[in-house]
């Protein structure tokens, strides 16, 4: 009998369906797997309506074109073994000559790792003539930021020590419009999993817009981010015409304000019960779970001795976490021979009516 260690069986959740909970709405970003799920573990989020993304994990990163590469901004990474960390060099080598930082944020040691690594390549045609791009490497314990170094191109990446932004505990970054909350999980050492938070979807109507004389542009950047911010109504906003309209009436009209999306992403995590708990905080209700699914619950065995998640018990978290839509990969290549059974198995496990809701 498949069973999850000390947890009920809850009721089946979701489908792909409801994972739109508000019809017309766009995503803040657009979420995909970097690789197959029998390749190395990485998540690329797309933001729709930005020359951006960010990664979660930095495996073997040669399916995305240098072009995608290039809008990374921060890349998160669980943990350190090779197939979660092996696409560093070719991201650095792209960013090079770029003028925009690159934030990297991983597990404690991380930053010792990340300067060794760049210590590795020699940087004598490197000086105060070349680009300033910077790497910016910060340890999370868990909990919190601990640690933090810069690394100049125009200094040969020389490292040099500076404070760590101080955000509140669980949380490993946070803008205007998102934040990244992390959670320490074991697998041996510490593995980061995270999940980014829009704060609010703010979407327009068009035809609003157009009755009230208004034009599309830059301009409703700039009304989103007050409405996130929870600036008053009366807070006045520039318009295409040299005018100006008070964010109330823009608001109550022509914008639509819902609950944020949730992208949660977990990997490489012992499955037991502290580890579990742990889990399910992270991705509660979250709109898309990508979930590692290394063995088959009948080589259970296996995953203990590995310290990795079955199929059945990721598509049993992900159901009494509520998520919408569920994301296996990390599968292990003993089962390249049959690669449906995995998926198959947490697709059984999660219980949906919809088939849909999962993604291969």
């Amino acid at each position: 009998m498949h069973a999850i260690s000390g947890a009920a069986k809850p009721e089946a959740t979701g489908t792909l369906q409801d994972s739109r909970r508000w019809p017309g709405m766009s995503w803040l970003v657009q979420p995909r797997l970097v690789n197959d799920p029998f390749s190395d573990p990485g998540l690329y989020l797309d933001f729709r309506y930005g020359r951006r993304a960010i990664l979660f994990d930095l495996g073997d990163v040669s399916p995305l074109s240098s072009r995608e590469l290039l809008r990374v901004s921060h890349v998160f990474v669980s943990h350190t073994h090779v197939d979660h960390i092996a696409g560093f060099d070719r991201l650095l080598r792209l960013c090079l000559h770029r003028p925009s930082p690159l934030t990297l944020i991983g597990p404690p040691g991380f930053v010792e790792q990340v300067e060794h690594r760049i210590r590795s390549f020699t940087w004598n045609l490197l000086d105060e003539n070349s680009v300033d791009f910077r790497l910016c490497a910060m340890d999370y314990d868990g909990s919190r930021l601990t640690r933090a170094a810069e690394f100049h191109a125009r200094e040969a990446f020389r490292r040099r020590d500076i404070a760590p932004p101080v955000f509140s505990d669980g949380i490993a970054w946070t803008e205007d419009e998102f934040r990244i909350e992390a959670v320490a999980l074991d697998h041996g050492i510490p593995s980061l999993a995270f999940a980014l938070r829009e704060v609010l979807q703010v979407n327009v109507w068009r035809g609003v817009l157009a009755e009230m004389n208004l034009t599309p542009g830059p301009w409703l950047n700039e009304a989103k981010r007050a409405v996130r911010l929870g600036l008053p109504d009366d807070h006045t906003l520039g318009v295409p015409d040299g005018g100006s309209i008070p964010l109330g009436d823009l608001k109550h009209r022509a914008l639509r304000v819902a609950p944020g999306q949730v992208v949660a992403y977990v990997t490489d995590a012992a499955p037991h019960a502290e580890n579990r708990a742990k889990i399910l905080r992270l991705a509660d209700k979250a709109d898309q779970l990508f979930i590692e699914a290394v063995f088959l619950e009948c080589d259970r065995p296996l995953a203990l001795a590995s310290l990795h998640l079955t199929a059945w018990e990721a598509g049993a978290l992900a159901r009494e976490a509520g998520v919408r839509h569920v994301t296996p990969f990390h599968h292990s290549a003993r089962y390249l021979s049959e690669p449906d059974v995995l998926r198959d198995e947490l697709y059984e496990s999660f219980g949906s009516a919809d088939r849909r809701a999962i993604s291969a």
